[in-house]
């Protein structure tokens, strides 16, 4: 019984060691997203880029683990990759010098030394390591096609006023585009997370659409259900949680 005792004991103390470390890799994924999103800001990046460099990050990192890998040099390939994977082509020097900015706002850009070279073969060749890690499988469908196709709908269902009252396309957005912030973006798919924010933008200011028989969302996303948005919904609101404990 004490050898039953003591064997369940390890085990629990195992799962909470395992526990806090999922805590504390939360945390690290979500302020190197924060510097993929503030860095591809500063590089003119748009929307899609940027989302595609942190998808690239969070497959990569949903079988490679942060103890052996350096997350930040993995962001900084993520953004170099998705802007070839998007057609926004960026120079790696572009790319080290805002990324050295950000961590040293004070600093003069890197000098063409050997630390500055050294760098650059370390982001190629990074690139070419979740290039692999990935399969090769780099080009992704997000979600933002969708949710301006549910913006158009929803906003046909409202009488002018209301919409024009309520900022209901830009709060969708930008949850949208802070759910890049965690893995969420990778677990579902685009057409969920694009109506679960819009759900969540209509919420937050207590929007009411007209019911017929079928609620607005079934209507136009068909293969969603109820309990699906609220797991999605929880997850974002997880992310401004976590938010809190990065600032």
């Amino acid at each position: 019984m004490s050898t039953q005792a003591s064997a369940s004991g390890s085990v629990n103390e195992a799962r909470g060691r395992r526990s806090a470390q999922d805590v504390e890799d939360s945390k690290t994924h979500f302020r190197v997203c924060r510097f993929i999103i503030e860095t591809g800001v500063k590089l003119g990046m748009r929307s899609v880029p940027m989302a595609t460099a942190c998808v690239l990050y969070h497959r990569f990192f949903q079988s490679a683990s942060l103890q052996v890998y350096e997350p930040y040099l993995v962001a900084m390939s993520a953004i170099y990759l998705a802007g070839k994977v998007e057609e926004q082509h960026l120079r790696t020097r572009d790319i080290i010098n805002v990324c050295h900015r950000y961590f040293h706002p004070e600093s003069e850009p890197m000098e063409l030394d050997g630390k500055f070279w050294e760098l650059r073969d370390s982001i190629v060749q990074c690139e070419l390591l979740v290039l692999r890690q990935l399969n090769f499988q780099v080009s992704f469908e997000h979600p933002h096609k969708y949710v301006l196709h549910y913006l158009l709908s929803v906003r046909s269902l409202l009488n002018r006023h209301a919409w024009s009252r309520t900022p209901i396309a830009e709060t969708a957005l930008a949850v949208l585009k802070d759910s890049y912030h965690g893995s969420v973006c990778v677990r579902h798919k685009p057409q969920h997370l694009a109506l679960t924010s819009l759900y969540l933008a209509l919420q937050t200011y207590g929007v009411q659409l007209p019911r017929g028989e079928l609620e607005w969302w079934q209507v136009v996303c068909a293969d969603i259900t109820k309990a699906q948005i609220e797991t999605i919904m929880s997850e974002l609101l997880q992310l401004y949680d976590m938010e809190a404990k990065c600032t």
